[in-house]
């Protein structure tokens, strides 16, 4: 199967690409996705080795922090069974979650954040998901095409 591209948002107060990049192997479950559709793509469509541009959102400004790439296909989100924990579901059960996560590791933190005004402006971007008016999901999918150009934007 050929390697796919996703756009994945984190508050960089919570969890943001410098906490990635200092975990054990800069390997981290993305939990607590609780939107349906999101939860379809980490449940269905996301492989390892797929490549990640990492969004810090409601930020100033919000954008892409750097990049990252799938380790591990989607699996249960335990945090959905557990009632001390803040992402719990008491409709979800470990018999037929409801709930799903991807293990993500961390490639590489741009010099700098690349900001949603900028992708906005930036030829080739124009389709992109996130730069749509009211497009909140918090897992999206990215051409190749969006990839690349996003990339190159960082390494500049």
């Amino acid at each position: 199967m050929a390697r796919r591209y996703w756009l994945m948002k984190s508050e960089p107060d919570v969890f943001g690409i410098h906490d990635l990049e200092r975990r054990p192997g800069g390997t981290e479950p993305w939990d607590g996705v609780r939107n349906y559709q999101a939860r379809n793509f980490m449940r269905d469509d996301m492989q390892p080795g797929d490549g990640v541009l990492f969004y810090h959102s409601n930020s100033d400004p919000p954008g892409v922090a750097g990049l990252a790439e799938v380790v591990r296909a989607g699996y249960p989100d335990p945090t959905a069974f557990d009632p001390a924990h803040i992402h719990y579901d008491a409709k979800s059960d470990p018999a037929s979650p409801r709930w799903f996560m991807v293990d993500v590791r961390h490639l590489h933190t741009f010099a700098r954040l690349i900001p949603l005004e900028e992708l906005r402006r930036t030829p080739g971007l124009e389709d992109m998901a996130v730069v749509r008016k009211g497009q909140r999901l918090s897992v999206q999918p990215v051409t190749a095409a969006e990839w690349e150009i996003v990339r190159a934007l960082g390494e500049r």
